[in-house]
């Protein structure tokens, strides 16, 4: 028999030996024919729909290991590059308070996530994940697109803003005065925000009776359809509180892809606001106008035209927060500058960890990591760090 003394990159077991086992824990025991015996690490899953929904991975863990997992897989991806840095305790979001997600809806009614590794799925009953606020609205849906008549599949977008849910369907049309009623009737009685379809011609908003925002650093910004936003109001803290600390005193920041403006709009700075989805940069530029907040906000693909060494040169301090492919464009620019503070934010810790060598071998030192479990029970791990150098 092996003790679990881990838990892998996709959610299963390992021993020391190198042994792997599905939905096992840290502490739990491996037979020689595979079993598992349950440890002082293994818990029972809260929700009946575990594990055949793929919208959690790791329910079987109880918190302390779901840590260390986040941990590990942070250390684990700067070790693979020969880098080592300070972890600090994981900011790990309650269990129903993911603010935003996509569903999954079909002829006759089934809507939920998708099994794991499948296209089927799981006609959820309960969600320990969702905000209730959200999760109260999946019933409720499954009855309208069974009334607008959805015959093929379709994805239900689902964002908790400042006015209640903004829902986005794409796959649905959704024509005529009935599908008009139903719609109205479904968003009165619902508390929603906005409703909208797309057919694949783009978003159509059949309803908003106010404009659609999300608060970022006090400010009211208009939402785009489905825009981007920290999954839950716990993480988006976790990542402001350790993006302001790595540029506590900066008089003029950069912030680069820089997205509706969560850190933006955070700072007491002068910010430069890069970002390349024009829709969520045109929200920020005007929500920070109406605010008197002193943002500059540019659209720009920093993939096809990153910042130049002389343009981070004018910054106290540079804030970075790309997608999950990381900024390799940028990096060389960022490695070169003058500009001796940086804090970095990612949703993938090998991408991370790729462009973290980068800013090491031009002489930045990687001071601290904030581990953030925004995903919970999932196997996705966010993190902010701090770079600075002499």
């Amino acid at each position: 028999m092996s003790v679990i003394v881990r838990v892998a990159a996709r959610g299963e077991g390992v021993t020391a030996d190198g042994r792997h086992a599905a939905f096992a824990a840290p502490g739990d025991t491996l037979t020689k024919d595979g079993a598992v015996i349950p440890g002082p690490h293994h818990q029972a899953p809260p929700c009946r729909h575990f594990p055949r929904c793929g919208g959690c991975q790791l329910q079987h863990i109880d918190d302390a290991a779901y840590a260390a997992f986040v941990t590990d897989r942070i250390a684990g991806a700067l070790a693979a590059q020969g880098l080592a840095a300070p972890i600090r305790a994981v900011a790990l979001s309650p269990p129903r308070t993911r603010r935003r997600a996509t569903l999954h809806a079909e002829k006759g009614g089934r809507l939920g996530f998708a099994e794991e590794k499948s296209h089927a799925i799981v006609d959820i009953a309960e969600c320990h994940i969702l905000a209730p606020e959200l999760f109260a609205l999946v019933a409720p849906l499954r009855g309208l697109l069974q009334t607008l008549g959805l015959k093929r599949r379709a994805d239900v977008h689902l964002t908790l803003l400042d006015q209640g849910a903004d829902v986005l369907v794409t796959g649905l049309s959704a024509e005529g005065l009935r599908a008009a009623e139903a719609i109205t009737r479904f968003c009165l009685a619902n508390n929603v925000a906005r409703f909208a379809v797309d057919d694949g011609l783009g978003p159509e908003t059949r309803w908003e009776p106010d404009t659609a925002t999300v608060t970022l650093g006090g400010v009211a910004v208009p939402f785009p359809h489905a825009a981007f936003l920290q999954a839950t109001p716990e993480g988006e803290a976790a990542l402001v509180a350790a993006v302001s600390e790595a540029t506590a005193g900066a008089g003029a920041v950069a912030d680069l892809f820089a997205g509706l403006g969560t850190f933006a709009l955070a700072l007491p700075a002068k910010v430069y606001a890069a970002e390349g989805a024009r829709d969520a940069i045109l929200s920020l530029k005007s929500a920070a106008n109406r605010a008197g907040k002193a943002v500059f906000a540019e659209h720009r693909d920093l993939y096809r035209r990153p910042l130049t060494i002389a343009e981070l040169d004018r910054f106290d301090a540079i804030v970075i927060d790309p997608p999950r492919a990381g900024a390799r464009d940028q990096m060389p620019a960022l490695a070169a500058t003058a500009c001796k503070r940086l804090a970095y934010v990612s949703c993938n810790p090998s991408s991370f960890a790729r462009d973290t060598k980068i800013l090491c071998d031009g002489g930045w030192n990687l001071d601290w990591v904030q581990p953030v479990g925004q995903f919970r029970w999932s196997t996705h791990v966010e993190l902010a760090a701090r770079f600075s150098r002499q």
